[in-house]
């Protein structure tokens, strides 16, 4: 008894590294820490962010005033663009897998949305595309500055300052709707 305990035990000790380290990324504690993510926690991060920013501005286009209209156009034609230089990069040279749905977290947002009232729209989608874009910036800060793949690295430092400019513009729409 006391052997599978401590078998157990030492197990549990050895993987928690591996656990906390994908659980700080989904949980914002590695952001928040500055914690440079994991390469497969980046790749899953950037392609569900994409994911989420595209159907988000399928709704906008749909529900949105005029400004959040041509937000949304402009986030659905950059983020297909990140989307498929991000496949390219993961199924070419790294071999990692895509996430090919959204999480549970983000169909959360999704479905906030979905349900807003034409009038409430604004409130909903302003803020989420500030605090989603916030994410995206720091998530792909960290990785440029000490990811443990060169290609993702540059990658990452190369599609900053459009995700950067994607933040002013969702803070300048978001302060305007105030």
């Amino acid at each position: 008894m006391k052997t599978i305990f401590v078998a157990v035990t030492l197990t549990a000790a050895l993987a928690a590294p591996a656990f906390s380290q994908s659980l700080g990324e989904q949980t914002g504690v590695n952001s928040a820490l500055g914690i440079t993510p994991k390469t497969e926690d980046f790749i899953k991060e950037a392609a569900t962010s994409d994911m989420l920013e595209i159907a988000a501005a399928r709704i906008a286009q749909d529900k949105g005033n005029a400004e959040e209209k041509k937000f949304a156009e402009q986030m659905i034609t950059d983020h297909t663009k990140t989307s498929g230089e991000l496949k390219d990069l993961a199924f070419g040279d790294l071999k990692s897998a895509i996430p090919s749905d959204i999480d549970n977290s983000s169909q959360k947002k999704l479905d906030k949305l979905k349900d807003a009232k034409a009038k409430d729209f604004a409130s909903e989608y302003d803020p989420m595309q500030v605090s989603a874009h916030k994410d995206a910036v720091s998530l792909f800060e960290r990785y440029a500055k000490g990811g443990d793949n060169a290609k993702l690295k540059d990658w990452a430092g190369s599609t900053l300052p459009a995700l950067q400019h994607h933040l002013q513009m969702a803070e300048d729409m978001n302060k305007a709707r105030k």
